[in-house]
């Protein structure tokens, strides 16, 4: 009974955690869970040894009621249901440690699901919110993504009228050269 209540207990999930893995890998409880393994096999072949005795007794006791034989002797009366006690008694206490043991085993390996479980959640949890982090980050890259392109597109636009400047600032230096050709007018540069 103690064993199920500290399996039940509300402990937190680090030292159950770890409470649970040394029970489970522990090679002295794996010992002693072998042991128990057999003395349960022991205990089952009490209790089918009480259910035995139990219904021999019973039977017993109804053949000495039902056999004629007249009033029965307080002594075989009072004997006959020390023998039904006795018997019955075993039967439940085999009985209840034997549903105790079946109880305590499905318990414990019910909580190792549940930690495993809780540990696998853990993990999705933290995977989720880097996913999620990466989300951020994606969209923080997406949005990097449009400046550098508006950046990019600036620059090139900045470039090609650059270049048409230039080209406009070539293109006027030549015509004004075939002008001043043209019309026979001297141009000094730096007085213009």
């Amino acid at each position: 009974m103690i064993t199920f209540c500290l399996l039940v207990s509300p402990l937190p999930f680090t030292v159950r955690k770890k409470l649970f893995r040394f029970f489970s890998e522990s090679p002295i409880v794996a010992k002693v869970a072998y042991g128990l393994k057999i003395s349960f096999i022991f205990v089952g072949i009490l209790f089918f040894d009480a259910l035995q005795r139990m219904y021999r007794v019973t039977a017993e006791s109804e053949m000495a009621k039902t056999g004629g034989q007249g009033m029965p002797g307080a002594r075989t009366e009072t004997n006959f249901a020390a023998r039904k006690f006795y018997a019955q008694r075993n039967t439940y206490l085999t009985g209840f440690c034997l549903f105790l043991s079946l109880v305590l085993t499905r318990t414990f390996s019910i909580i190792l699901d549940l930690i495993h479980t809780q540990e696998e959640y853990a993990k999705l949890k933290k995977v989720v919110s880097w996913c999620w982090r990466q989300g951020d980050q994606t969209k923080q890259i997406e949005e990097l993504k449009k400046k550098l392109a508006a950046s990019e597109a600036q620059d090139r636009d900045f470039a090609t009228l650059k270049k048409q400047a230039a080209q406009q600032a070539a293109e006027f230096d030549r015509l004004a050269s075939k002008y001043n050709e043209v019309t026979g007018a001297v141009s000094d540069k730096k007085s213009d």
